[in-house]
């Protein structure tokens, strides 16, 4: 009782996240050690990353950083569980392809075609069914009310299944978004793998927003930041999980195939002065 009355007289309290700042400063050192091993393995002169491939690293680690500690980690756990649905989304589909998109063919190369069990055990599991039913089986599992109350209640266990969950989504966007073609799905399988994955978490987001009364116990504790109920907070994160996570992976199928109709009225144009000759 006394905590949840701490918690309503400052809700803006600062809390340190060590667990997080270790996280993000070993992403910044594996960029780090990129930089220092791409020059003793690429031929002389060649770039270690493109521009392109900094400024994802860059953004993808200032996000996750922007989720994942104080106030957003704070306000997720104790007050809001639409931010929480946010976090989610920015640790679930933002910061993965992103990472992906920013790691060189070379490191991508070394990492998973060393031939050791590690590059076999990634391959496995970024096979698109077995990674779109871990990544739907962790996603679904994360929102059962008994999985969240464990989350408020330990905080070990909460930093543990945010990195299963960055793994996991990891390993889902393999098959559209990997450094290695080889690893990737041929453009009309990126899409309907995207669709698929679009429309699952469609179960637990109608679950959540018309379920009647608190889904999540520990978010009523008497205080409402920013005025918003904790009916509506729910309604709320239901809302951003079913359509703003669904438009986010149906705009990326748009623009997948925008290009893919694209490149096959190019190919047809280039085949057209041949077949008349």
């Amino acid at each position: 009782m006394l905590n949840l009355l701490a918690v309503a007289d400052d809700p803006w309290r600062w809390e340190p996240h060590p667990e997080v700042w270790f996280l993000i400063g070993a992403i910044i050192m594996l960029g780090v050690w990129a930089t220092r091993i791409g020059p003793r393995v690429l031929p002389p002169g060649t770039p270690v990353a493109t521009t392109k491939q900094k400024w994802s690293f860059v953004v993808a680690t200032l996000l996750l950083y922007a989720v994942a500690d104080w106030p957003v980690h704070d306000i997720a756990e104790e007050h809001l569980y639409l931010v929480h649905m946010i976090q989610h989304m920015v640790i679930t589909l933002i910061a993965p392809p992103l990472f992906l998109l920013a790691m060189p063919v070379w490191l991508a190369r070394l990492i998973i075609l060393d031939g050791g069990w590690g590059s076999r055990l990634i391959r496995k599991l970024s096979h698109p069914v077995v990674a779109a039913v871990i990544f739907n089986a962790l996603a679904a599992i994360t929102h059962w009310s008994g999985m969240v109350q464990l989350s408020f209640d330990s905080g070990m266990f909460h930093y543990s299944l945010h990195l299963v969950l960055f793994v996991s989504a990891l390993l889902m966007w393999l098959p559209v978004v990997s450094p290695l073609p080889e690893l990737r799905l041929s453009p009309p399988g990126q899409m309907l793998y995207l669709f698929l994955n679009s429309v699952i978490p469609t179960i637990p987001a109608a679950w959540l927003t018309f379920a009647e009364g608190t889904v999540y116990k520990h978010y009523d504790n008497g205080y409402e930041l920013w005025g918003i109920s904790v009916v509506s907070d729910q309604q709320a994160a239901g809302v951003i999980m079913k359509i703003v996570g669904g438009f986010y992976l149906w705009g990326i199928i748009l623009v997948k195939f925008y290009r893919y109709t694209a490149s096959i009225r190019d190919d047809e144009q280039r085949l057209r002065p041949a077949a008349g000759r």
